[in-house]
């Protein structure tokens, strides 16, 4: 999954078009609000164990294509890292390392196409004190509630950030 993210990143960065139409994020949206409501009745994916090599590595090249096109990493990974039905603390193990591998190769690519500038800095900087506060804070949660809140919460969240997108 790891190395489809860093080699569908850099196929995206250098093939995919740069419109600006913002028609990915709504489509993305979309998708996500989809996947969502779908979590919501409990529809649940899985992945045979002789299939996670390879469906890891298609998936993690869809999901940096299409974190290059929006800027969000969650598509198809999110699903493919739950349909291997992991504990919850393994499963934001694994979230984790994905969207920390999404986003060191997304920023590799986007220096390489020159658009990391000196003015992204401290925004930068800043978002990621933020991140890293929410990390910590969730931490916090994820040890002190039930396994099926905290997948219902996820959910949810990952359905206002899909109708967020759609809507945008």
């Amino acid at each position: 999954l790891l190395v489809g993210i860093c080699i569908g990143t850099f196929i995206g960065a250098v093939f995919l078009p740069h419109s600006g139409s913002g028609q990915a994020t709504v489509w993305l949206g979309v998708a996500l609000a989809i996947y969502a409501g779908l979590g919501l009745i409990k529809v649940q994916f899985s992945v045979p164990p002789r299939a996670e090599l390879w469906l890891g590595l298609v998936m993690g090249a869809a999901t940096g294509a299409v974190t290059v096109a929006t800027g969000v990493f969650a598509l198809p990974g999110v699903p493919y890292i739950q349909a291997l039905q992991m504990d919850r603390h393994k499963l934001v193990q694994a979230l984790g390392l994905s969207f920390t591998v999404s986003t060191a190769t997304l920023a590799l690519a986007l220096q390489h196409a020159g658009e990391i500038h000196a003015g992204l800095l401290w925004p930068s900087l800043l978002a990621l004190v933020v991140v890293l506060a929410g990390m910590g804070l969730g931490q916090l949660v994820r040890g002190r509630i039930k396994p099926e809140t905290f997948r219902l919460f996820f959910i949810i969240g990952l359905l206002l950030l899909g109708i967020h997108l759609a809507l945008r």
